[in-house]
């Protein structure tokens, strides 16, 4: 029997070794064994800290034109590096505050779907998606992806940050325009394939001022639409990553009181975070995103060792 202080877990003889790293005590021994975990190993204090603040850190980033995988990577360096199942986890609840907000939109999709307009939006939507989605997968089949290190990390902030002052400075120079181009929404499937393989440039940056520069210079209609995409090409993303994690036993000895927990608090951040943006960009440019990017990516080269 397991103490007071203890829980059963019923774990495969493969994953034992993993369990015993965290404090597992495995006895009946088969191939399907039981252990008694202490509780205090998968609630400690600090841990669930560092969870929180990994979850902000995320909420905040993910839909920001600043690198989600840039600051989950500096605030790993004081916080500890966490599991691929961790990171998948809330990556996703960033995603279900998009969709949360987004939710009268796609309703509204559904209902109107025999309007004309909505059919082209929806045709765009589609087809920049299926360009990300085909190419995004072809690349990582074939390993097409720098590391995610500082340096790589580093020049992809410091370009995208003299990238996103060119756009708006074109932009501004063109009349008002909302519609969403083909040209746009084709630009916009491959600037997301582009983002996943070069790590720091941020997927919301490439895909917001690539179709600026394609035409829809209306910023609240551009972050619209590339939102919109992302929504379907990150469910797709994180479905992805959650079935190599679970083929590959990577949800062994996970930490899932603090996974839950850190998945909650990028949702609530995230919510907050895109509400605070869309508000924003209404009646500002996103020049102070692409200042900090610059800045961010020199002091990264500057102060941190270029293998991290």
């Amino acid at each position: 029997m397991a103490g007071p202080n203890e829980y059963f877990l019923r774990v495969s003889a493969e994953n034992i070794s993993a369990w015993r790293a965290h404090g597992v005590t495995a006895f009946r021994p088969g191939r399907l064994s039981y252990a008694a975990v202490p509780l205090w190993n998968h609630c400690d204090v600090n841990d669930l800290i560092s969870a929180i603040l990994l979850g902000i850190v995320e909420g905040i980033t993910e839909f920001l034109p600043i690198s989600s995988t840039g600051h989950l990577l500096i605030a790993e360096r004081w916080l500890g590096a966490r599991s691929d199942l961790f990171n998948v986890a809330i990556q996703a609840g960033a995603i279900l505050a998009v969709t949360f907000i987004y939710w009268r939109t796609l309703w509204s999709f559904v209902q109107n779907w025999r309007r004309p307009e909505t059919r082209d939006y929806l045709a765009k939507l589609s087809v920049a998606f299926l360009i990300t989605a085909v190419l995004g997968l072809i690349a990582t089949k074939m390993g097409f992806k720098l590391p995610e290190t500082i340096t790589p990390i580093a020049w992809a902030l410091i370009v995208g940050g003299f990238w996103m002052i060119l756009a708006e400075q074109v932009a501004s120079k063109r009349p008002d325009q909302v519609a969403i181009t083909w040209r746009a929404a084709i630009l916009v499937g491959l600037a997301q394939m582009v983002a996943g393989i070069f790590p720091g440039t941020s997927r919301s940056a490439a895909t917001i001022f690539i179709a600026m520069l394609a035409g829809t210079t209306n910023r609240a209609a551009a972050t619209e639409f590339a939102f919109l995409v992302g929504i379907p090409t990150m469910y797709a993303a994180t479905g992805y990553e959650l079935l190599k994690t679970f083929q590959h036993g990577g949800a062994a000895g996970e930490d899932w009181t603090g996974l839950g927990v850190a998945f909650v608090v990028s949702t609530v951040v995230a919510f907050a975070a895109v509400k605070w943006l869309l508000g924003y960009i209404r009646s500002h440019r996103f020049t102070p995103f692409a200042v900090y990017r610059i800045a961010l990516g020199i002091a990264l080269l500057l102060f941190l060792p270029a293998g991290v």
